[in-house]
């Protein structure tokens, strides 16, 4: 399919540095899977490629662009392992190169699907790819077009000639005559690298914000395998070309250089996770385990008392789809505001905010209460909201994230700050405080700031 330099199998892999180790390189399989839009089948195809290498008993390491909390347990199922963000804004380009550094020592192939469509965005995708020569494919869905679609892939491929370019995938076709028709129209410089026709096997489910969670349907490894079987017979399945990958040296063994490193030894975190909360950056979590923190995960669906712990990081998530079992769990909800009210520190995002606020108002006027930490009425809407990056001046200082919601927060708090988006200049979210309580629809990478991480959860940190 991309030409590949040789056939990358995990017997080989952990030998394929040896002569580049002076220079901290080494060689992967690589591929950005990009699309020109949302909605063309990006995560779908990106999971089918890596369920079916994975299938043929190679290593694959696969990433997500951008902020995203869903696509990535879906890119997870896939692999078999974990699936990181990458971000040249919110991740940082050290830590990026980092990851993929560290995917590249230990696998056979490395996928990242991107966000949006290829140029979306500042930085984009195609920055991203670019800044690390990842070749690019991109996805085009072209169920109501035929010869235009060589003129699109022509212009994708020209907008930026500096981009390395792998080919292009025409997607949800109605025929061989449409696939035809298509192969007519594209130029001989960009490889038509496969047909794939409209089929339910290719298209998984959703919900508002995004796809359904592995974990709530069954059969979900069935779905995948059945996936990667269409890939291969696309002839979707030789591995792409091989990219090198750097690492810079102060970031060798996961070396902390801000000298943070066992800041948060001996604290105490509870973790909101579960059905309701589960808007978990894995980097977040590592981020808290190097530091020194001990994790302690709950449910606030099913658990009646918090974990022994010192500080709470209520994370967003689906709770409007659980509204019922959080709101009835009375034990649960006083144990939370009990540990409000003594003080403690307590960080709730998008879903967990609307949990620590009065309660929630759903779309057919019933009203739920709940925790009660604050005045505030989470009321869900049908569509609007705000998505984005976001970056927030809190008093701990500046950490980087996103924002991705419909509802809306009504009489709560007056803001502390507001978010502050990359470009646009009018105010991003509000985040609000009370006692320990720091609150906001902003999702934080704890890792954009490591003293800020450890002054939100620290319970010595007092500010002032």
């Amino acid at each position: 399919m991309f030409r590949p330099e040789q056939n990358h199998t995990s017997d080989t892999s952990k030998a394929k540095n040896t002569s580049e180790a002076n220079d901290r390189a080494t060689l992967c399989p690589a591929l950005f899977i990009s699309a020109i839009a949302s909605g063309q089948g990006k995560t779908t195809i990106t999971a089918g490629l890596a369920r079916y290498h994975r299938n043929q008993g190679r290593k694959v390491r696969v990433f997500k662009t951008g902020p995203d909390y869903l696509d990535p347990l879906i890119l997870e199922q896939a692999a078999g392992s974990p699936a990181e963000q990458l971000d040249l804004w919110m991740v940082g380009k050290k830590r990026c190169r980092h990851f993929l550094y560290q995917a590249a020592q230990e696998a056979d192939l490395i996928l990242i699907e991107g966000v949006m469509g290829l140029y979306d965005g500042d930085p984009s995708g195609a920055d991203l790819a670019e800044y690390f020569g990842i070749p690019v494919v991109a996805i085009i869905s072209a169920p109501t077009m035929a010869q235009t679609m060589g003129a699109i892939a022509l212009g994708l491929t020209q907008y930026r000639p500096s981009l390395p370019f792998a080919g292009v995938i025409a997607n949800t076709l109605g025929s061989d005559r449409h696939a035809e028709l298509i192969k007519e129209s594209m130029p001989d410089t960009i490889a038509l690298l496969g047909c794939l026709k409209k089929q339910n096997a290719l298209t998984l489910p959703q919900r508002h914000l995004g796809l359904v969670r592995p974990h709530e349907l069954e059969n979900y490894d069935d779905r995948l395998n059945h996936i990667a079987n269409i890939i291969e017979s696309a002839g979707l399945g030789e591995l792409p070309t091989q990219v090198k990958f750097y690492d810079e040296a102060e970031e060798q063994g996961g070396h902390d250089p801000s000298g943070h490193s066992n800041s948060l030894a001996g604290i105490r975190i509870g973790i909101a996770r579960d059905e309701a909360f589960s808007f978990i950056y894995p980097a977040n979590l590592k981020l808290l385990k190097r530091l020194g923190a001990e994790l302690h995960f709950f449910s606030p669906c099913s658990d009646q008392e918090l974990p022994d712990v010192d500080s709470l990081w209520l994370p967003g998530g689906y709770p409007e789809l659980h509204l019922e079992t959080i709101s009835q769990n009375v034990p649960m909800r006083q144990a939370i505001k009990s540990f409000y009210q003594q003080g403690h520190k307590i960080l709730a995002e998008c879903g967990g905010m609307l949990y620590a606020q009065q309660s929630i108002l759903t779309l057919d006027q019933q009203t739920w209460p709940m925790a009660g930490l604050i005045p505030g009425v989470g009321v869900m809407r049908t569509k609007g909201g705000c998505q984005g990056m976001q970056s927030a001046a809190l008093p701990e200082g500046e950490l980087r994230g996103h924002a991705h919601h419909r509802s809306k927060s009504e009489e709560t708090l007056p803001a502390i700050v507001f978010g502050k988006r990359i470009k646009h200049p009018a105010p991003g979210e509000p985040v609000v405080r009370s006692k320990g309580l720091t609150a906001s629809y902003l999702h934080f990478y704890f890792p954009s700031n490591q003293a800020a991480t450890i002054r939100l959860f620290h319970p010595k940190e007092v500010l002032g």
